[in-house]
């Protein structure tokens, strides 16, 4: 974990007047911040606001923005925050104007490769992992001890400080027009595929439970430490009530791993390290990545309230979960998003609005937001973008009140 910004720089962001005070955000009031901040305390609003838009071609980005070929090159930022503007945006969670840079007009051509896209060879701390068994071996010697030592030495009012600086500084980058919510600041166990690959790790994950419910636990441990920290700063430092948790556990099958040992091993340890937000105000959003419908009741019943994503062609049921209520009987928050799979790229302008109206119809009454499932590639139509872009604007302006 590694800060942003330290205590010392309070006075310059104007968080607190010095740095023994605990910072305070300051979220802003402009109209289309306030849409979204109603929405988010599930008041029933007169229109409906618009989450984060993220085009990755940039010629597109550049065209909504009202900028010339080759000026999101030049000054990434300014351009990106610009289509943001353009596109009515309302809220941002993360900030993610410089993830186009990472890939050309014709998507990634030369990314690197890791754990899960094709390297050769995957090697954590000298050891290298070409078995399961070598996954229990860095686990064993490196991982646990690191995860023991972690939790042994948090600091949690340093942690605090920091997740409300850090988004306090974001919110002053951004602006006045969109609200920035808070994203990565907390933490929950996870799986590891992504340091010692697909293969190995469900193997390790099938052969070695025991193995992988003290990985889950250890990593609960230090959860718990950070979201005590977390709850301090959407209390104490007046934070956005909402954070969206990250982390693909399904695929367009169904569940990665057999739902019984998600139970067995996995869930104890979530909710375990959920528990010191649910003492709070604070709504969490579960991003939704392939068909998740056997976790979606597991989650609600955990404590989160509401979901992002939606890959409706996998099986995810957006009727059906926009009919669900959260653990404490209130409406959920759906930050619902036309296809980036199905609808943006390979439909037709009239599939956009038909798929937009869709959405607004079958969502919940209060805390509906629009956007796109997930990030738009290169290859989306420019008429689709339009109407997609049209669309938005009139759902915020005369959507159901």
């Amino acid at each position: 974990m590694n800060p942003d910004i330290t205590s010392s720089q309070t006075a310059q962001d104007g968080s607190a007047s010095d740095a023994a005070s605990f910072p305070v955000f300051h979220a802003p009031e402009t109209p289309r911040a306030q849409l979204a901040m109603d929405a988010l305390l599930l008041r029933e609003t007169s229109g409906i606001p618009t989450w984060i838009v993220h085009v990755m071609e940039h010629a597109m980005i550049e065209r909504l923005a009202g900028a010339g070929p080759g000026d999101y090159l030049r000054d990434p930022e300014r351009v990106y925050l610009r289509m943001q503007e353009n596109c009515g945006v309302c809220l941002l969670d993360q900030y993610l104007w410089d993830n186009p840079l990472t890939m050309t007009s014709h998507g990634y051509e030369e990314a690197e490769r890791g754990a899960t896209t094709g390297a050769r060879s995957v090697e954590r701390d000298g050891i290298l992992i070409d078995s399961p068994e070598a996954v229990v071996e860095h686990l064993d010697r490196v991982v646990f001890p690191r995860l023991e030592r972690w939790a042994a030495e948090f600091d949690e009012d340093a942690r605090a400080r920091e997740i409300v600086l850090r988004e306090q500084r974001l919110q002053n980058r951004i602006g006045p027009e969109m609200l920035k919510v808070p994203y990565g600041c907390i933490m929950f166990p996870g799986f590891a595929y992504g340091v010692y690959g697909y293969e190995h790790y469900f193997s390790a994950y099938a052969l070695y439970p025991d193995v992988m419910e003290k990985h889950f636990r250890l990593q609960a441990d230090v959860a718990v430490r950070n979201n005590r920290a977390a709850a301090r700063a959407f209390t104490d430092g007046k934070l956005p009530p909402v954070c969206r948790l990250d982390h693909d556990m399904a695929d367009s099958r169904g569940m990665l791993v057999r739902i019984e040992t998600l139970d067995r091993l996995w869930l104890p340890h979530f909710v375990r390290s959920l528990e010191p937000l649910l003492k709070t105000d604070v709504r969490l959003l579960w991003h939704c990545d392939g068909n998740l419908m056997d976790l979606v009741p597991r989650l609600l019943e955990a404590g989160i309230s509401g979901f992002q994503g939606f890959q409706y062609e996998d099986g995810m049921d957006y009727r059906r979960i926009c009919r669900m209520k959260a653990k404490d009987d209130r409406e959920l928050i759906i930050f619902a998003g036309v296809s980036v799979t199905r609808t943006l790229p390979m439909g037709t302008p009239a599939d956009v609005r038909e798929e937009m109206r869709f959405l607004v119809e079958n969502g919940p009454r209060t805390g509906l937001f629009l956007g796109a499932s997930s990030s738009i590639a290169p290859g989306v139509p420019w008429e689709n973008l339009k109407a997609f872009v049209e669309g938005l604007r009139h759902y915020r302006l005369h959507g159901r009140g």
